[in-house]
């Protein structure tokens, strides 16, 4: 699996140019165009047109199943906007670390998961949660990055992350099957994409209290305690420290190796000016080197 996704990173960073540039911006002017036509018609033909809808869609309209990401709705016109505004400065914000076709892809998928259940399973494909996934994506590259709550209250990236997947779980145990998955199948795309990287939402204070824990635990489990046989006085190898093991890899940020920590995964930061090695916790959180 690692390989497989070695060769995905590979591929998407030796073709980041190709596919539609942009993608955010254009989604965006088609959900405004359609929310301003709908208010000033007083009409919802547009609108019932793009939408998403089962029985339309087996009658042949297969449109439906790439328009319905115009069809955001709010509303208020001055949110409609601002959330508008919002999804593609997230949107600009992650192509440009990823690149135009990693983007294309990770919002095609998003899509085709939808389409895919809502067909199988009935039901509306909503494209909030697919806007989810994008803020979701963000708050995993740039966890301590801010919003304004209210336009007032500042509040980290991490915070609304945790609290919208506590949504997500909450939405999973209290609604019924298979209304009750729809939100973790709109959210596939992020888990696929970033695999073990959506733990970077959760702060790395936390991530190493929990470890330590959990080796405490570990150790205190039956096992045996070691016993380190103390140096004589006069011995050579207690007077002469030891070198230091070589390594391949060692974080830049933290200073951890693949031989003090060789539980972690190390890449390179291809946005940093050099050759800089980055660990899993710090690989999408740290000041790039110009």
């Amino acid at each position: 699996m690692k390989n497989l996704r070695r060769r995905f990173d590979v591929f998407c960073f030796r073709h980041r140019d190709k596919g539609i540039p942009n993608l955010m911006l254009y989604i965006s002017l088609g959900c405004a165009l359609v929310y301003l036509m709908t208010q000033f018609t007083q009409n919802t033909i547009l609108y019932d047109l793009l939408i998403f809808d089962r029985a339309s869609i087996l009658r042949g309209q297969v449109w439906r199943l790439i328009s319905y990401p115009l069809t955001f709705y709010n509303g208020n016109l001055l949110l409609m906007f601002v959330a508008l505004f919002c999804y593609y400065s997230l949107g600009r914000a992650i192509e440009n670390v990823w690149g135009t076709l990693r983007f294309n892809l990770f919002y095609l998928c998003g899509i085709l998961m939808m389409d895919i259940w809502c067909i199988i399973f009935g039901g509306r494909a909503d494209v909030s949660y697919l806007n989810l996934s994008l803020f979701l994506s963000y708050a995993t590259m740039y966890p301590q990055s801010q919003f304004l709550l209210l336009f007032i209250i500042p509040v980290k990236a991490w915070i609304f992350a945790l609290f919208d997947l506590a949504l997500v779980v909450y939405g999973l145990l209290v609604y019924p099957f298979p209304y009750n998955f729809f939100s973790v199948i709109s959210l596939a795309n992020y888990f696929l994409f970033f695999g073990k990287d959506v733990l970077n939402v959760v702060p790395v204070s936390w991530r190493l209290n929990a470890r330590r824990l959990f080796r405490k635990s570990k150790k205190t489990s039956g096992q045996k305690p070691k016993v380190v046989p103390f140096p004589s006085a006069g011995s050579y190898e207690a007077t002469v420290a030891k070198p230091e093991a070589p390594y391949t890899h060692k974080c830049t940020v933290c200073g951890r190796t693949d031989v003090t920590n060789p539980e972690l995964e190390f890449r390179y930061c291809s946005r940093c000016k050099g050759y800089y090695c980055y660990c899993e916790d710090h690989i999408s959180n740290h000041n790039h080197i110009e």
